[in-house]
C-alpha cells in the first residue's frame, strides 16, 4: 500500500518560506496565500508562479484549505 503525503498548511507555508516569503509560524493557508501575493505584488517572488503551478497539479493530495487559499488568492493574483 502506498502512502501519499498530503500537502497541508505547514507544508504550504514551508514552501513559501523557502522562496523567501516571511510568514509567521502557525499561519493558516489563507494567511500564507495572502502574504505571498502581497510580497509578489510589492517586489516579485521568483519561483512563486512555478510553485503554484506545481501544487495545482497535485490537488488530489492537497488539503481543501490549501487548495481553496491558492484558488482564491494566488491563481487570480498571478495571472
Amino acid at each position: 500500500m502506498m502512502i501519499a503525503e498530503l500537502i497541508d498548511g505547514d507544508d504550504f507555508r514551508a514552501r513559501l518560506v523557502a522562496l523567501g516569503i516571511r510568514i509567521p509560524e502557525g499561519a493558516c493557508p489563507e494567511t500564507c496565500a495572502r502574504m505571498a501575493l502581497r510580497k509578489h505584488a510589492e517586489v516579485g517572488v521568483l519561483g512563486l508562479q512555478e510553485l503554484v503551478r506545481e501544487l495545482m497539479q497535485h490537488t488530489d493530495m492537497m488539503l481543501p484549505s490549501v487548495r481553496q487559499a491558492i484558488e482564491r488568492y494566488l491563481l487570480p493574483g498571478l495571472r
